[in-house]
């Protein structure tokens, strides 16, 4: 199956999901899903073991994560989060509960983040424990579609690429039961595979690991790499 067919394959799963859950969540169509039962999703994240070893943890700016990125907070680990359509120069929020200057669960909101966390390029970092992406659907094995913009996989691809994140980090991902699917799902050269999926009553540990090594950059378009700084950056001259 060639990269348009995929592409075609992977909405078509979108579509149905975002169909299934529209009579309960109202119009998910296009986004991340905010779901039902996301405080449990998290609840039930944070007693996991890799949560409760991560002292770092990388997670989306979506909604549905919210709970997520609070509850980290709270618990006194240091959150990064994408900026928008990693548009910026410095691509990435660093929030630090030590010196939060709004209540933890105002500073893991996606807009009030944007005015109060330190921006950060991934020369400033520091190593990732854990990530947790969002997702439309995602299937026992870990395959994960998002909303389409691949913004995430570029996201754990800089990450592998600086170093942030090894072989043995765990990707996480909280989804309303009705988006994980028992069935194969499309998936590119450039997607990462979650290794834990969890919704608000069950944790599906997934096997086999598989992330790609970092940048396919012939997947992506001038236009897209011009449109990220830091892609922009750190393009290859044969690229």
């Amino acid at each position: 199956m060639n990269r348009a067919h995929i592409q075609h394959a992977k909405q078509a799963v979108r579509e149905r999901v975002w169909d299934l859950l529209e009579p309960t969540h109202g119009d998910v169509t296009g986004r991340i899903p905010s779901f039902i039962g996301a405080d449990s999703a998290a609840a039930r994240l944070a007693a996991h073991p890799a949560w409760q070893n991560a002292r770092v943890i990388k997670a989306v700016p979506d909604k549905a994560q919210l709970p997520v990125r609070a509850r980290a907070l709270q618990e006194g680990k240091r959150v990064y989060m994408a900026s928008s359509k990693l548009a910026t120069e410095k691509p990435f929020y660093l929030l630090d509960p030590g010196k939060l200057t709004v209540p933890v669960r105002e500073a893991a909101e996606r807009r009030i983040a944007a005015k109060v966390a330190q921006p950060v390029d991934l020369d400033d970092m520091s190593s990732v424990d854990l990530v947790v992406c969002g997702s439309v659907a995602v299937n026992p094995d870990g395959v994960r579609l998002g909303k389409g913009a691949g913004y995430s996989d570029i996201e754990v691809a800089l990450l592998q690429e600086a170093g942030l994140i090894g072989p043995d980090t765990l990707i996480a991902t909280t989804v309303h039961p009705l988006q994980v699917l028992d069935e194969t799902l499309p998936e590119a050269e450039h997607d990462f595979r979650v290794d834990l999926i969890i919704t608000s009553d069950r944790v599906i540990e997934c096997a086999p690991r598989r992330r790609p090594p970092g940048i396919i950059w012939e997947h992506l378009t001038p236009d897209a790499i011009a449109a990220i700084p830091t892609l922009a950056a750190r393009k290859p001259t044969d690229a």
